[in-house]
């Protein structure tokens, strides 16, 4: 375990994961998604008995027992299982878990890989049970990816409930049996998890980002720019800047890009990300804390999406992502096929939304 003062949490790694604490268990996978084809694949290779529990008339059954895996029906492999790893989409699980909660036994394990459902008290899992939650930081087709050679997945562990008294020792053996711990697995909690991610996927990662790009080009256009010149100033680079602040930080990002780019940047930046822009996210993060959003999420659900599918039909209609399928037309990686990884990441995409 690493727990100095770089850090605010201590990171397990490999040597803290007793692998006793899952090998002679069953894990019943509930999904076949982006992470549950993962961790159901990296667990069987692993050589734990993993089950996977998907609706009889699932598109993944096939695929799942392509795979090799023994596939049967939610509550089916409940039934079997010591520990139930909930995979399914955030807007599914509280209906599973309803299905299967009469399948969970005294000193059972119920997994996840997000917290929100328990945090926002959607699933009130029996008292007599572990409610654990191992959480990859990556898409699942890299989970799998980096599985398969020999390197890690950073992840995060976190215990809600501890039953029996084991149920850390049990997570730190299920991260290490899907490859997390090998990168490091960092310690948070159910609530830590769930606000952080989805402040920043509101106001950084997803929201944040689409909406500057969308302003950015919008701007450019406005002023009389061309459209093209548009898309590959605010949207085509920004993979590029992301990618060095991926590899070595933002500082590195500024030690890549030209001394003009990097004036620019550190002194108009702060007047695009101004104090109306922070106390906007504090709103944001006050909407997280509060519940507010997840209120407001789980009625749209409730309402059969109207606010949802309205916003996603005027965002794939934007005027950039028309510019942006012709431009990418002329890359050179863009050849009308598309390889390995991009199969993956779209199978991933599609099996989240199962």
């Amino acid at each position: 375990m690493t727990d100095t003062d770089t850090f605010e949490s201590p990171v397990y790694y490999d040597d803290d994961a007793n692998r006793d604490y899952i090998d002679d268990k069953t894990v019943a996978v509930l999904g076949y998604g982006s992470q549950g084809h993962a961790h159901a694949q990296n667990l069987a290779d692993s050589g734990v008995d993993v089950i996977v529990g998907l609706r009889e008339d699932s598109s993944s059954w096939g695929a799942a027992e392509d795979d090799g895996l023994r596939v049967a029906t939610p509550v089916e492999a409940a039934a079997e299982a010591d520990v139930v790893s909930m995979l399914v989409p955030d807007t599914v699980q509280p209906d599973v878990f309803e299905d299967v909660r009469e399948e969970l036994d005294a000193g059972d394990t119920l997994q996840f890989a997000h917290g929100f459902n328990i945090h926002y008290n959607q699933i009130q899992p029996p008292e007599d049970v572990d409610v654990t939650m191992i959480a990859p930081k990556s898409p699942g087709h890299l989970v799998r990816r980096n599985y398969e050679n020999g390197e890690g997945t950073p992840g995060l562990l976190a215990v809600y409930q501890d039953a029996t008294g084991d149920a850390k020792a049990e997570a730190l053996a299920y991260a290490h049996a899907i490859g997390c711990t090998d990168a490091g697995v960092v310690e948070t909690s159910f609530r830590e998890e769930t606000e952080t991610d989805l402040f920043g996927e509101q106001a950084v990662l997803c929201g944040g980002i689409s909406a500057l790009v969308k302003a950015g080009y919008e701007t450019l256009v406005d002023a009389g720019y061309s459209r093209e010149m548009a898309y590959f100033e605010c949207l085509n680079e920004m993979k590029l800047i992301v990618d060095l602040m991926y590899e070595g930080g933002i500082g590195a990002m500024w030690d890549s890009v030209s001394d003009t780019a990097e004036y620019g940047g550190l002194t108009r930046g702060d007047d695009v990300v101004d104090d109306a822009v922070r106390e906007r996210m504090d709103e944001i993060l006050e909407g997280v804390q509060d519940g507010t959003f997840a209120r407001e999420w789980i009625a749209e659900n409730q309402a059969g999406r109207p606010s949802y599918t309205q916003l996603r039909t005027a965002e794939k209609n934007h005027d950039i992502e028309a510019v942006g399928e012709d431009l990418r037309g002329l890359f050179a990686w863009d050849d009308g096929t598309e390889s390995e990884e991009q199969e993956a990441e779209e199978a991933s995409r599609v099996g989240m939304r199962e």
